[in-house]
């Protein structure tokens, strides 16, 4: 009637083995060994039905053996099983419960048994019998104990009861002699004992075992951990050593006190010496060539000391004499521990002579670029000066001249002046902006602004061009289209100026048209503007060039409609650094369709648009009445020009041809502001500004009156103490503009 378990293979045991003590598993298990020892414990069962066949009849010896069948089937039938059950999802603790019913019932079919052996002849005849019967049951249930731990109470149970049951019955009713009583009940007693001990006793021997195979099991995982990290170790060691043998760069490992251990092949490619003619040298000793920096060979030889890390370059020499530039890595390699200095010092090195020559081949290129740019941006503002100054004349001239009574045909010729003069204004400042742009020096002016005004402003501007050439200029601006946004409408301006300037000019029939819609965002405005023209096109081949500089749709653009090329290379920019995009669609012979799609800001309903500037009027003008204005300009033709605008207004109005001749007329009579060009001879209008903020006294307000036009000239001027900047050409009005704009300046200099 004992439980055993089929010995397993030592690896599979180890390798389940935290599975093997689960409660679901010992439970299965106790399953499998109750049905699989159910032929051995019925050997008892027939043993005792025939020994009570013999003693008591067939009668008790049958129903012995029936009762004992009875719960052996129940239980083994339900144990059978118990693993579909926990596969169909039937919980370990319903399965656990209703076991232990059925051991339980078993439990009692065997006291049954024992029972019809005490209470019939074979009970009288030997109380030994029916005892060691139930000890041989309560031994078996003490076996499976461990691994069904209520099914194996409740038949110690059972079985304890039956042996109480027992003595108290073999006192009462059997009429031994008192002494052959003790001793019986003594037998009794030392069986249980002895039960109670074995059971006690298998139960250390499972948890002794359960112990030790866990233990085992996780020295096996341990040592399985180990093997693998070894075996990965060693695989790596392999690749390691396998791919420093064919590194391109150069590996050297150095003992504790420098000297090298061992080089790789890389080594012997890069410097020419040999493997054996490198071990055990200092790599000082051999590779440092008489031009090797110093510092840098102090800095190696200290981090060898200091057990620290170097990362560098140094020029080395190869075995041939040849010199080379080397970048080093050096790190140092300490025991496991981490204690103690460096076991020895691992250096990759990289052979980058080329590298260097490329870098001092870029720096010179880099040197030569910033020259080339240097030297452009002097050209620019040289050239911009040379033909601002004349252009001022020429303008401002032919301005005079049509203020003065002329007939038809020197009217015509005037204007034919003055319109030239813009043209070729128009191309330098074409120039100049691309300048600009390249330089990334263009800065955006963001204002509120009347967009609707803008637009309509623009082709307010350019409705003459068209009727002249009798083509039709159309607008289609949405009704929803914000009035105010905030953005740079100056820089907005000149792009639709110059995309609706090339659509007329490159149309000779038919007309252009302005459409703008706009899709509002979070923050700001998707504006949409479109140019469109019916004509000339471009050819499909042209569109990916059509906005590089100096870059025409075709070779007879030029000749035909004259430009430089520049205005669309610019726009496209200009919509670029305000964060947008300028495409255009096109086919030759049927027009282009220009789209400039830019964010532009919403206005805080705090914010208004800043109102159109008035137009100056006689008031105005005569404000500027009574004050000392000093002209220095060495150009004769701007020094009369600027006499002619303001020569009627009633101020005094001197002239300096220089410079020094600025300073000194300053010094003898503070005027109230000072006109300065900045290129003159002697003096600069820079230096001659300097020196005039630089004297004790009142000071004037000085403002540039200058052909140069860049930022930077911009910003020198405000550094060295001018207060306003006007470009040449300038008219009439914005001269005016600007002194009557110092005016409050020069009061408060007065009151001071």
């Amino acid at each position: 009637m004992t439980e055993t378990s089929a010995a397993e293979p030592g690896d599979a045991l180890l390798a389940g083995a935290p599975d093997r003590f689960n409660p679901d598993e010992l439970l299965q298990r106790y399953a499998r060994g109750r049905v699989r020892h159910f032929g051995q414990r019925q050997l008892l069962t027939g043993l005792g039905g025939i020994t009570l066949w013999i003693v008591d009849g067939p009668l008790i010896g049958l129903l012995a053996i029936a009762l004992a069948l009875l719960g052996e089937a129940v239980d083994c039938l339900y144990l059978r099983g118990v693993t579909d059950r926990l596969n169909r999802g039937v919980t370990v603790e319903r399965v656990r419960r209703i076991s232990t019913l059925t051991g339980l019932f078993q439990a009692l079919t065997i006291a049954g048994c024992v029972s019809l052996a005490w209470f019939g002849h074979a009970g009288a005849l030997s109380i030994v019998y029916p005892a060691a019967f139930l000890a041989g049951a309560a031994i078996n249930a003490g076996v499976v104990l461990p691994y069904h731990r209520s099914a194996g109470i409740a038949r110690l149970a059972v079985y304890g009861l039956t042996v109480v049951m027992f003595i108290a019955d073999y006192l009462a009713r059997v009429n031994d002699a008192p002494g052959v009583q003790a001793m019986n009940v003594a037998g009794l007693l030392i069986l249980m004992y002895l039960v109670v001990t074995f059971v006690g006793y298998a139960l250390g021997v499972f948890d002794r075992q359960k112990h030790n195979i866990l233990a085992l099991a996780d020295q096996a995982r341990m040592l399985e951990s180990a093997n693998e990290d070894l075996m990965r170790r060693d695989a790596e060691t392999r690749r390691l050593a396998t791919a420093l043998d064919h590194a391109n760069d150069s590996v050297l490992v150095c003992g504790p006190d420098g000297r090298i251990t061992w080089v790789n092949d890389g080594f012997t490619r890069t410097n020419g010496f040999t493997f054996d003619e490198a071990v055990g040298k200092l790599p000082g000793e051999f590779l440092n060539a008489p031009e090797t920096d110093p510092a840098t060979v102090a800095e190696i030889s200290a981090a060898l000391q200091d057990g620290r890390p170097f990362r560098g370059e140094i020029l080395n020499k190869t075995k041939t004499g040849e010199r080379i530039w080397i970048e080093t890595n050096l790190v140092p390699v300490k025991r496991a521990d981490g204690d103690g200095p460096p076991d020895m010092f691992v250096a990759v090195e990289r052979d980058i002579t080329r590298a260097k020559e490329q870098e001092r081949e870029l720096a010179l290129a880099r040197d030569a670029a910033e020259d080339g740019a240097r030297a452009k941006s002097e050209f620019l503002a040289t050239m911009s000066h040379e033909i601002r100054t004349p252009m001022n004349g020429v303008i401002g001239m032919a301005d005079l001249l049509c203020d003065t009574p002329l007939d038809d045909e020197q009217r015509h010729y005037a204007d034919t002046i003055k319109a030239s003069s813009q043209a070729l204004l128009k191309i330098i400042n074409d120039v100049l902006d691309l300048s600009k742009l390249d330089a990334g020096k263009v800065e955006l002016s963001p204002e509120p602004f009347d967009l609707r005004h803008c637009l309509e402003g623009v082709v307010r501007l350019m409705r003459p061009e068209a009727e002249k050439k009798g083509l039709t200029l159309t607008t289609d601006i949405a009704a929803d289209l914000p009035d105010l946004v905030i953005g740079d409408d100056g820089r907005i301006r000149q792009v639709l100026v110059n995309l609706l300037g090339n659509a007329l000019k490159f149309t000779d029939t038919g007309g252009a048209s302005v459409s703008a819609r706009a899709v509002p965002d979070e923050d700001s405005w998707g504006v949409v503007i479109e140019v469109s023209d019916t004509g000339v096109g471009i050819p499909a081949a042209k569109l990916d060039t059509i906005f590089d500089s100096f870059a025409q749709a075709d070779a007879t653009t030029t000749r035909r409609y004259g430009g430089t090329g520049l205005g669309l290379a610019i726009s496209r920019r200009l919509v670029e650094t305000m964060s947008g995009t300028l495409t255009v669609t096109s086919r030759e012979g049927a027009g282009a369709c220009f789209r400039v799609s830019v964010p532009l800001s919403r206005v805080p309903a705090d914010m208004q648009a800043a109102p159109p500037a008035a137009a100056l009027t006689d008031e105005d003008i005569a404000q500027l009445a009574g004050l000392d204005i000093l002209v220095a300009e060495d150009s004769s033709v701007n020094r009369f020009l600027i006499g002619k605008f303001l020569g009627d207004l009633g101020l005094t109005l001197r002239f300096a041809h220089d410079g020094g001749q600025a300073v000194t007329m300053s010094d003898s009579q503070t005027p109230d502001i000072i006109l300065m060009d900045m290129s003159m001879p002697v003096l600069s209008g820079i230096e001659a500004t300097r020196q005039i903020r630089a004297r004790p006294g009142p000071q004037p307000v000085i403002v540039a009156l200058t052909a140069n036009a860049f930022a930077d000239d911009r910003a020198a001027c405000i550094e060295a103490g001018m207060e306003a900047f006007l470009t040449k050409p300038v008219s009439r009005e914005e001269l005016l503009d600007c002194l009557l704009r110092s005016r409050p300046q020069v009061a408060a200099a007065s009151e001071a």
